[in-house]
């Protein structure tokens, strides 16, 4: 029987760890007083753990047929869970625990650590690991710990209140794998551009992402609108290819559809404003768009809201169904990792081989998100880390 430690007792260094106890001497390592600390605030505390439509497409990765391999485990991985007593309620695809509150798995998840008697470090930190003799010797700030094989799932460096301060990154470089780019993902967009004025207005659009002037992606849905720039679930999805080209120096434009429902404005403009006779233009958008949203808009077009439709110009009619349907907003930065869900970036997949073991050491392992994977939202995430954890402890 090989002495297995697991550094993180997140979503998938405890799978990892339940799943290594069956053939193996478990120790999991932890620097918070509790085990599974973000699984608490995963889908605003109601725990969104997997989705029906897990595949690639809902994924960026530094290798999709690497991701593909490891995502074939879909299918085990949830039958596993289910087999804890993780019931789920499924709602649009979105898998939550029946219950709706995150706390219902972390509980099962502890139960389960104790039952198998795995030794469970809490308030413990890694400070540092090498190998001699064919040994892994971990220094943490308690003691030393010698293991045959070592499983880090110490998470990326989003979200840094639950521990997530970017451990493993270092760990791995000491084997000698490269790091891509970390970086905020799942994340508000900034922008220099005045838009003060809209801030905690939520409403439906079409977001258009453009880089060096090229259409890359779009996500359509609800999104958020700040005070410095636009968050919400279709901005997240966004994110990270937004985080990536920000940092490659590259031109970032969002252009947002404020009423993406309706194909020719002008015209239905001019319909409304024939069936609404003597209404100023703030009048005319009333019910149509937030009353926020539109001091932004006729901010932008340079319309006054006293202004009327006949009389504007062609080109003052053309601008102002512009910025209500293209509206452009330019983004000069994410918002920073602590309010990020998850990072894009970290090891790449081309590294670690399909039992996620390393390419330079077949005892060391890699799961969840210190890995070049992140998911859009919807249980994605959460979900991947269950698979790699899963396919670890299965393989040592």
């Amino acid at each position: 029987m090989s002495k297995v430690v697991v550094i993180g007792a997140g979503a998938s260094g405890i799978v990892a760890a339940l799943t290594a106890s069956d053939n193996n001497e478990v120790t999991l390592i932890d620097g918070n007083d509790k085990c599974g600390k973000k699984i608490l605030i995963t889908g605003n505390g109601k725990c969104n753990y997997w989705n029906e439509n897990i595949n690639i497409d809902n994924y960026y990765s530094s290798d999709s047929n690497k991701l593909e391999k490891i995502l074939n485990y879909k299918n085990e991985v949830l039958s596993y869970l289910e087999s804890l007593g993780i019931y789920p309620k499924i709602k649009n695809g979105y898998y939550y625990p029946l219950s709706g509150v995150a706390t219902s798995i972390r509980e099962i998840f502890e139960s389960e650590l104790k039952r198998k008697k795995i030794d469970l470090k809490h308030n413990t930190k890694v400070l540092n690991i090498k190998k001699e003799d064919n040994k892994f010797i971990i220094e943490t700030t308690n003691e030393k710990i010698i293991s045959d094989k070592v499983i880090i799932a110490t998470g990326s460096k989003a979200c840094p209140k639950t521990g997530s301060v970017g451990l493993g990154y270092d760990l791995a470089k000491y084997f000698g794998h490269t790091i891509n780019p970390v970086l905020p993902a799942l994340v508000g967009l900034k922008t220099n551009d005045s838009v003060k004025e809209w801030s905690g207005v939520r409403t439906d659009a079409s977001l258009s992402l453009y880089i060096d002037n090229n259409l890359v992606k779009k996500e359509d849905g609800e999104i958020q609108l700040t005070e410095d720039g636009i968050s919400g679930i279709c901005t997240f999805n966004l994110s990270s290819l937004v985080s990536k080209s920000l940092y490659k120096n590259k031109k970032v434009l969002m252009k947002i559809n404020f009423m993406p429902s309706i194909s020719d404005l002008c015209e239905f403009m001019e319909n409304r404003n024939k069936m609404l006779s003597k209404r100023t233009i703030e009048e005319l958008l009333e019910s149509l768009l937030n009353y926020k949203l539109t001091t932004v808009i006729l901010k932008k077009s340079n319309i006054k809201k006293d202004s009327y439709w006949n009389k504007l110009n062609v080109n003052e009619k053309k601008l102002l169904c512009q910025n209500i349907s293209n509206f452009e907003l330019p983004i000069n930065a994410t918002n920073s990792y602590d309010k990020a869900q998850v990072c894009t970036g970290g090891i790449s997949l081309k590294e670690i081989n399909d039992d996620m073991s390393s390419i330079y050491d077949s005892n060391l392992y890699f799961t969840g998100e210190i890995l070049d994977v992140d998911g859009k939202c919807g249980g994605f995430n959460l979900s991947f880390a269950f698979i790699t954890g899963y396919i670890a402890g299965k393989s040592v």
